[in-house]
């Protein structure tokens, strides 16, 4: 997989974290109501044969920010991802090495200084946001520009 595909994959399917007010308490044992027979309850219409399964629901958007800074609360801050691409790599707990940064620039096309360089990888940072705002991700201005 392309490492942007990767950062697209840790952002978009992060699984929120639970908070433990939200879990459902279990009812008492003695409590518990019986099942009613599978027999009772109606079933669904058989689908018609040959019939299209529905269309998929077009993706959500995701709120790139959101995630970003709950996955750094979880890692006690996560650096300066809002900035830096090293720091954001790192943070998604992917390779954030030259090489790789400099594979990524090839993928997004980004041709700004030369490989490593500051002026790179703010670039590089760059593209990764407008890229992830481009594929539905809901990504504030401060974070593209």
């Amino acid at each position: 997989m392309s490492i942007f595909g990767n950062i697209f994959d840790k952002i978009f399917k992060h699984e929120p974290a639970a908070t433990p007010a939200a879990a459902p308490r279990p009812a008492p044992a003695a409590a518990a109501p019986t099942a009613a027979p599978a027999a009772s309850q109606p079933s669904a219409p058989p689908a018609a044969a040959g019939a299209a399964p529905p269309p998929p629901s077009p993706p959500q958007a995701v709120d790139v920010e959101a995630v970003l800074v709950e996955m750094a609360s979880l890692k006690g801050g996560g650096g300066n991802w809002r900035t830096s691409i090293v720091d954001l790599l790192a943070l998604l707990d992917l390779d954030h090495s030259r090489e790789a940064r400099h594979e990524l620039a090839e993928e997004l096309g980004v041709r700004a200084g030369a490989d490593g360089s500051a002026e790179q990888n703010i670039a590089l940072h760059k593209a990764v946001m407008r890229k992830l705002a481009e594929n539905g991700g809901v990504v504030p201005d401060s974070l593209r520009d």
